[in-house]
């Protein structure tokens, strides 16, 4: 991807969407002044915009995960940053699902074997054990995973409010196209 190429011309447009809307409703709805939190948030919908982001992690042979369950059984296989990516990728999972497709994540959650977890303890849980993992230098800082799993049913309620926001906003030029 060059700079300039309809791709990244788009993916600028999503980042300064999903920026603006986070951050109006995080900090003057909800009162939230934390903008290492709200710039993840909003980096988050960014990225799992893309079907292919939200079901991007993979085993090491290529076989794509689906289910949260398995997911956790990944994250066991894995050491260290890799193991802290596989964390992550469930908190963003299911605070993603839950925050902007809530209805979805209930329906897709009881018709598989992740009915016997719940999303939200999931997310909370899996932010924090990231949070002590070891790090690579691009990873995101200790400090704001705590935050993520300390408020995650905050950060939940948010991003359904981002939606509602976004929802509104559909028919605009820079709105993406809500998936659910």
């Amino acid at each position: 991807m060059t700079a300039g190429s309809p791709h990244s011309n788009r993916s600028e447009v999503l980042h300064r969407f999903f920026a603006g809307i986070t951050e109006y409703t995080f900090t003057s709805r909800l009162g939230v002044a934390d903008p290492p939190l709200i710039d993840y948030l909003s980096g988050l919908l960014t990225h799992f915009v893309r079907t292919d982001a939200i079901y991007g992690l993979r085993t090491p042979t290529g076989e794509r995960l689906l289910e949260v369950t398995d997911m956790l059984a990944e994250a066991q296989a894995r050491q260290g940053p890799a193991r802290r990516r596989v964390h992550r990728h469930i908190g963003d999972f299911t605070l993603f699902w839950l925050g902007v497709y809530p209805e979805t994540a209930e329906n897709r959650r009881k018709q598989t074997k992740d009915s016997l977890i719940s999303y939200q303890d999931q997310g909370k849980r899996n932010y924090f054990l990231a949070s002590q993992l070891p790090a690579d230098n691009s990873s995101t800082p200790d400090d704001v995973l705590e935050r993520l799993s300390d408020r995650f049913e905050l950060c939940v309620y948010g991003l359904g409010e981002v939606r509602k926001q976004w929802a509104e906003r559909e028919g605009d030029d820079d709105a993406p196209i809500l998936l659910g």
